[in-house]
């Protein structure tokens, strides 16, 4: 860096929103004979900070957009009594103060009630009524925090109470709030699975541990991944991977990522002699493969009901309908271990989707692919007697529905009438 560049750079501000800064000429040649003289020009750049009070910085914005850091990075409020972290900032900008961690807490609470009052007008303006999915929390301590889907236990129930009458007493409620609660769907499909699993037996129990076992060690994992030589046709191609004990999916993939080695098990049991204790048998390689068929439904129905790309409410009721016929299945399967699950898992169906979600049946009804022949076909499948019934249900409760909005948007229309007949002179 040469002194003239050096003289372009403290004279026009570049890098700054500032106005360009005034050096007066004694200054300019002290940095010119150093710079000629190749010295260290820190000292003489310091001193020109100094007397230039720095480059002019708002602090309110500053402050603002320090807040938004430390919420995007999920930073700790003390990251700002770092000694390293307020060297830089004093290195950068020896005039800019480093706040308090206090004072970013601060920043941070003003900066979402500011963005809080953007999106309550942002909503007060949509013409649309709109759904917002919630999830309620308590902590180990008993502490309960409140952020936005609500999953099955009873205090979302409470929850959910307590809005309505809230809504209610503002007319706020379609139907007397009588759609208002949607319970979610993956949730309690997890919870029906669940039930399912808890009665597996040994055979995922020693697959559980024969992953356990193999990746304990890197040599163990090399030793299993030579068997594969010696067997035709065979390639490790996809990882071993451990089930999560909360999420009943990650158990039917570990499940679906060690079938295909089952052959390499058996391999591996004959060269480490610790392995013998967990490597399954045939018969229990067997009934996993017969449970890993009968979940491939529920996992992709978890997938799909999970997603976060695409519109979901849609797939609702054929997927529960396709789940309850599965499980009606269950009952009559040959293996014990599938129809000992299936009835379990039925009680916990019965308990919430005895009755399918009326408004998501709605989807279906509305869909131009589906109609209302669909809801006739899946309700003769399950119950040929009651079908009728269930689609005269849901018939009624959407005609119900439908004279409501039909009756705000006549009053809404005949409202902008009359204000159109005002406003003409």
């Amino acid at each position: 860096m040469n002194s003239e560049t050096v003289s372009n750079l403290v004279t026009t501000g570049v890098g700054s929103e500032a106005a360009p800064i005034e050096v007066d000429e004694s200054s300019l040649k002290r940095l010119k004979l150093a710079t000629s003289n190749h010295e260290d020009i820190s000292q003489t750049i310091a001193e020109l900070q100094l007397k230039m009070g720095s480059f002019k910085i708002d602090s309110g914005v500053t402050r603002d957009i320090f807040a938004g850091y430390v919420v995007a990075g999920d930073k700790p409020f003390n990251m700002v009594d770092d000694r390293r972290f307020r060297n830089w900032v004093k290195y950068i900008s020896p005039t800019l103060k480093v706040p308090s961690r206090n004072m970013v807490k601060a920043d941070i609470v003003k900066v979402h009630k500011r963005e809080a009052a953007k999106l309550k007008k942002i909503l007060v303006s949509i013409p649309n009524r709109i759904c917002l999915p919630s999830d309620l929390w308590t902590s180990s301590t008993n502490e309960g925090f409140f952020s936005i889907t609500l999953d099955n236990a009873s205090s979302n129930d409470t929850c959910v109470e307590h809005l309505k009458s809230t809504l209610d007493v503002h007319g706020s409620l379609l139907c007397g709030g009588e759609f208002f609660h949607v319970r979610c769907s993956a949730h309690i499909l997890n919870l029906i699975v669940q039930d399912g699993m808890k009665i597996c037996g040994d055979a995922v129990y020693k697959i559980r541990e024969s992953i356990k076992f193999m990746r304990k060690s890197e040599s163990r994992m090399v030793k299993f991944k030579e068997c594969f030589e010696d067997i035709e046709g065979l390639e490790y191609t996809t990882a071993l991977c451990l089930d999560v004990p909360t999420r009943w999916n990650s158990l039917y993939a570990m499940l679906a990522s060690a079938i295909p080695y089952k052959k390499a098990f058996e391999m591996y049991k004959v060269k480490e002699a610790g392995f013998r204790e967990y490597c399954p048998s045939s018969d229990e390689w067997r009934r996993t493969e017969k449970i890993c068929d009968f979940l491939l439904l529920f996992y992709e129905t978890t997938k799909l009901m999970s997603g976060t790309s695409y519109p979901t409410s849609n797939l609702y009721f054929l997927q529960v309908w396709q789940i309850q016929l599965i499980l009606m299945n269950s009952l009559k399967n040959d293996e014990v271990l599938i129809s000992n699950m299936g009835e379990k898992m039925m009680i916990k169906f019965k308990k919430y989707w005895k009755e399918y979600s009326v408004v998501l049946a709605f989807r279906v009804v509305l869909d131009p692919r589906f109609k209302l022949n669909t809801l006739v076909h899946c309700y003769n499948e399950i119950d040929p007697i009651s079908a009728k019934d269930k689609v005269e249900h849901v018939k009624s409760k959407l005609y119900k529905l439908f004279e409501v909005y039909d009756q705000n948007s006549s009053t809404t229309v005949e409202s902008s009438s009359q204000l159109s007949r005002f406003d003409v002179p």
